[in-house]
């Protein structure tokens, strides 16, 4: 009976060992997959590590908060709708340096930065720069709500834009750019990221003002 006993945890360990090796390879292909994944969005622009100084070192005072980044990450596939619920991408806006900014009307600290964002976009917009808003309600009448506080607000250069399946901000969350709303990015003429701010400024302060003309400047 010892005999039978003793020999009884050998046996467990001959198959064991295959299945522990075969969840292993499997976490391995899996951990890869996710990599590959996100180093090919990762890497879709090349690294502009000047002009994100140049973006850094303009962000002072009330932009402090802003970060130059400029390490490759891309945005022109990005995917979003407009008020008439045409499909459109960051690249349909190819040849203009974007302030995009994403918001939700139940987000009370975008609904307070959006009179300062109209006014940089009635200051700035051009053939050159355009101020971005891509709004993030969700649900049944998420774009309704949206266009209803932009209406009261009276926002001349705010038109909406909108993203009801969350997927543009989940693609932040991944690749670890943003956590919360509000959130900004700024991005050259090809839809590379050049710096990020987590959370609402001042834009139409003169510190916003330096940051976005530091931007537009970049194109010479």
């Amino acid at each position: 009976m010892s005999d039978i006993q003793a020999s009884q945890p050998k046996h467990r360990k001959s198959w064991q060992l295959p299945v522990v090796i075969g969840v292993a390879g499997l976490g391995v292909a899996i951990a890869a997959w996710f990599y590959l994944g996100n180093a090919a969005e990762a890497s879709a622009c090349p690294v502009q590590a000047m002009p994100a100084q140049v973006i850094d070192a303009a962000a002072r005072g009330e932009l402090a908060a802003l970060n130059g980044t400029g390490q490759g990450r891309g945005y022109a596939d990005m995917a979003f709708k407009d008020a008439s619920g045409a499909d459109m991408t960051i690249a349909d806006f190819k040849g203009k340096a974007l302030l995009v900014n994403f918001w939700a009307s139940w987000c009370v600290p975008c609904r307070e930065e959006m009179p300062a964002l109209d006014a940089i976009a009635t200051e700035y917009n051009s053939d050159r720069f355009m101020v971005l808003p891509i709004n993030l309600d969700i649900g049944a009448g998420g774009q309704e709500k949206a266009q209803d506080f932009l209406d009261e607000g009276q926002f001349a250069n705010l038109p909406l834009y909108a993203d009801n399946s969350f997927a543009a901000f989940e693609r932040l969350k991944r690749e670890a750019v943003a956590v919360g709303l509000p959130a900004t990015l700024l991005l050259d003429p090809e839809g590379c990221e050049l710096a990020v701010l987590q959370g609402p400024a001042e834009w139409h302060s003169n510190d916003g003002k330096a940051v976005v003309e530091a931007l537009i400047g970049l194109r010479g």
